[in-house]
């Protein structure tokens, strides 16, 4: 039975006080850790005595951070790229396919969303290790892609759920290979779904933390394992300066993504 939530009365404005409550616990530590990094204190204290970019300067002119986030810029993109192809593929076999196993696979590439980080982290890191992955470009970019292909199967699957296949059977009627009707039909029909796997997937990449840990090196960091590490030395606020860029980076990709999904749906 659905509810009218119209006519719950109290019980509707108290469930949307509770909400609000809810959505400010969590936002109020993010919002903090920005107001902290234009404090001018040296140390992490709140309210900051007063205002200044200083701490921003100093990200910007230290080597170190810069590299650890073009480092994760790069595994990013690079583990967005793989778990695009790969998701865009598996999507296919899914919707399309008719195989005995089909929900089985699915659950299967599903598993990393689920699984707990920690359990993949250590069975990541003690595979590469005698693989010889550990600590390398490449070990990142492969255990990134596992973990964000979920992020891209997901939205692809569901736009090619809601395509009608009877346009793309339409246009090899007139004379399209199978391959030519879903590069020149399916492709362009789907492309919010691709998009916003590549979104999705950028951005588990970006922000994962714990697998990182596991598989950083002394050469070898992304921003989020910078981050920890400085923590655990110095309570500068150049660390909320880098955490604040984090967040700006993943908010503005979020609302740009919402902004083209919704120019393109029109």
């Amino acid at each position: 039975m659905l509810l009218d939530y119209d006519r719950l009365g109290w019980l509707r404005a108290a469930l949307l006080g509770f909400t609000g409550l809810v959505a400010a616990f969590l936002l109020l530590p993010v919002v903090l850790i920005v107001l902290l990094s234009f404090g001018s204190s040296r140390w992490l204290a709140f309210p900051p005595p007063s205002w200044t970019l200083k701490w921003y300067g100093e990200l910007f002119a230290d080597p170190a951070w810069l590299e650890a986030a073009l480092t994760s810029a790069r595994i990013a993109a690079m583990a967005a790229l793989l778990a695009v192809v790969i998701g865009l593929l598996a999507s296919f076999a899914l919707v399309r396919g008719q195989f005995r196993g089909r929900n089985v696979l699915r659950g299967l590439l599903l598993t990393p969303m689920v699984l707990p980080v920690v359990v993949f982290a250590i069975a990541i890191y003690a595979f590469f290790l005698r693989i010889g992955l550990g600590g390398t470009t490449a070990g990142f970019v492969i255990a990134h892609t596992v973990l964000a292909l979920p992020f891209a199967i997901i939205p692809i699957t569901a736009a090619l759920e809601g395509f009608d296949k009877s346009i793309e059977d339409a246009a090899i009627v007139c004379g399209a290979s199978p391959f030519e009707a879903k590069l020149r039909v399916t492709l362009p029909a789907i492309k919010i779904g691709i998009f916003s796997a590549a979104i999705f997937a950028f951005l588990a990449s970006w922000d994962e933390v714990v697998v990182a840990i596991f598989m950083a090196s002394p050469n070898l960091q992304t921003l989020p394992v910078k981050i920890w590490g400085s923590l655990r030395q110095d309570l500068s606020p150049v660390i909320a300066a880098a955490s604040s860029l984090l967040v700006f980076l993943t908010l503005s990709l979020m609302i740009v993504t919402a902004l083209i999904r919704r120019k393109l749906s029109k």
